[in-house]
Order: C-alpha cells, then sequence, then structure tokens
C-alpha cells in the first residue's frame, strides 16, 4: 500500500493543483493501483497457505487377495466361476505421482471374453457397473490370450479400509488342444514404496475330471514361468492350491496362465454306480469292497468245487 501512495505522489506533482477534472482522474489512479497491489499482496499470502496446507492425497495398498476357481460343465462346456476378494486400505503418502485424492474413486476390471453374471460389491453394498469398452471402444486391456474388454465402477465413499468383492463367470477356452484360462494380475498400481509386496492365493476348484494340470505365470514378453501347488482331494472334487508373490522392487511375475486336459468320461461324472471318481477316498473304498467280494465269492466257489470232487470220489470207491 506505500508503494502505491508513494507512484501515485510522484505522478501527479507534474500536475496543477487548481485542476478539477485532474483531481478526480488522481483519486481514481491512485484507487486502481492501491487495489492491483493489494490483490497481489493476498494471491502471494494464498499460495504460501496453500503450499503450507496442501490437499490431502492417499494411495490404497492391497497386502493379500484371494481368488477362488470353479470348474465345472455347464451344458456341455468347460466353465470357469470366479469369486475375487480383495481387501484394500487407505494411505496417506507424500509422493503427489502416485497419489490420489476426493472421497470418490473411479476403477476398472478387466473380464474374459463372453463373461456373464458380474457382481461387484464393496462390503455387503452393491455396486452398480457399466461395460467400459462399449461406452470406449479402445479401452481394452491386453493378456496373452488377447484384448479383454473392462467394467467400471465407482466406489463412494473411500473408507480407510473396505472389501471389494468381484464375481464374474466365463467359458473355458480351447489353446494348442488344452483347457487354458488366464487371470489377470494387475497388482502394479497397489505396490509402492509404502506397500512393497502383495500376495495372490487361488484355490482352484474341479468339479470335473483333469490331467496334465500345468500353472505357470506369463510375462508381457510372454516368458513362462512354472508356478508350484498342492492338490487337495475331496468327497466330490479336487482343489488346486497356489500362490503368486509380487514385490515392488523386482519386475512382476505377469499373469497367472492355468491349462489341463479334460479326463476320461468314468472321472468326469458322479452319477451312476461306476460312475464315480476313481480318484476320491469313496471311490478307493469302492475299488476294495469290490475285489473283497470278487476274492469271498472266488473262495466260496473253490470250496464248494473241492467238496463235489471229494463227494464224488466216495462214491467211486463205494
Amino acid at each position: 500500500m506505500a508503494v502505491a501512495a508513494i507512484a501515485g505522489c510522484l505522478f501527479l506533482k507534474r500536475k496543477k493543483r487548481g485542476d478539477g477534472k485532474w483531481t478526480r482522474n488522481r483519486v481514481i489512479i491512485t484507487a486502481l493501483i492501491s487495489l492491483l497491489l493489494f490483490t497481489l499482496l493476498v494471491g502471494l499470502q494464498f499460495v504460501r497457505f496453500a503450499a503450507a496446507n496442501p490437499i490431502p492425497v492417499y494411495s490404497l495398498k492391497m497386502p493379500e487377495e484371494y481368488i477362488n476357481y470353479t470348474i465345472s460343465r455347464v451344458n456341455g462346456s468347460l466353465w470357469a466361476k470366479v469369486d475375487g476378494t480383495y481387501p484394500l486400505t487407505k494411505f496417506s503418502i507424500e509422493c503427489q505421482d502416485q497419489a490420489l485424492s476426493g472421497d470418490t474413486l473411479p476403477m476398472v476390471y478387466p473380464t474374459p471374453p463372453d463373461t456373464t453374471n458380474i457382481s461387484v460389491k464393496m462390503d455387503k453394498t452393491e455396486l452398480e457397473w457399466s461395460n467400459y469398452t462399449q461406452i470406449v471402444p479402445d479401452a481394452v486391456h491386453y493378456t496373452a490370450l488377447g484384448d479383454w474388454p473392462m467394467i467400471n465402477c465407482t466406489i463412494q465413499p473411500v473408507l480407510d479400509q473396505f472389501m471389494l468383492k468381484i464375481h464374474y463367470e466365463h467359458p473355458i477356452m480351447l489353446m494348442n488342444g488344452s483347457c487354458t484360462f488366464l487371470y489377470d494380475l494387475n497388482i502394479s498400481p497397489y505396490l509402492s514404496p509404502w506397500s512393497n509386496k502383495s500376495t495372490a492365493h487361488f484355490n482352484i476348484n474341479f468339479e470335473t475330471g483333469y490331467t496334465d494340470f500345468q500353472a505357470n505365470t506369463i510375462a508381457t514378453d510372454g516368458t513362462l514361468n512354472p508356478v508350484e501347488y498342492t492338490v487337495t482331494k475331496e468327497t466330490t472334487a479336487e482343489t488346486v492350491s497356489l500362490q503368486v508373490v509380487s514385490d515392488y522392487s523386482e519386475p512382476l511375475p505377469g499373469d497367472l496362465l492355468i491349462s489341463f486336459n479334460e479326463g476320461n468320461e468314468s472321472e468326469q461324472t458322479n452319477s451312476g454306480f461306476l460312475g464315480s471318481s476313481l480318484r476320491t477316498e469313496h471311490g478307493y473304498a469302492l475299488v476294495a469292497v469290490i475285489v473283497i467280494a470278487v476274492v469271498a465269492m472266488a473262495g466260496c466257489l473253490f470250496l464248494k468245487r473241492k467238496k463235489w470232487d471229494e463227494g464224488e470220489l466216495i462214491g467211486d470207491k463205494l
């Protein structure tokens, strides 16, 4: 303000004191200069305030995720039912480049071709979703099995902790003579220096017979790396369990690629006396019972035959 007054006085000394018109102009010019400098000073103070109090930002971390597959036959074709559970935690960070802000979080999720029965929940709340690729045709997600469409939904409000659950079903494709499906392990948005590791837990429940099971991660360049797994035998099915660990400090493993061949007809159906899977505990028990029964019947026939032969021998002697 002092600068504005001094500048006005120096400029006005060049005019006569008795000029009334000039007096009015002098007042207007002085007011304008003062207003301009005042605006600049207020703006400077606002910038300083904003720098000292930035808009709160956050990121999301997901140290664990759980994906359950159920492989079954539907109308003569193999289908996969997928249930993904994703525990998410919001935390504040200082790095603006990796931060989110606001109370609304838009999310996209890739789905295999011909996916049906899609359901998205945040905790117990059903979320509305839409086909993002239909709205934006170029919005596809590249995978080793081709370009996948994407769905999108909005999470609001963004809680400090919440559980995202996604269910969908899709047909299993035949590739190079094997039944093949892929899970898109797009974990990079949830890895950071503040959350540097995430483990994906997979359970694949087979309700049909299968052979030659293979599990691999496939990188963006097509490199395959085998994944160790365990098999649990149950009454009517078998479950394959495996884990994929992603580390922020290492190259990402890529997506999970599963392939297998179908078993024979007797292994695929649970109907009928001899049609149940022989690889289950009940199957083994059934085989044991049949073997014991056959041995017992053979023993009885042998004893009867022996007694009959002895009777004939006694008759001949008489």
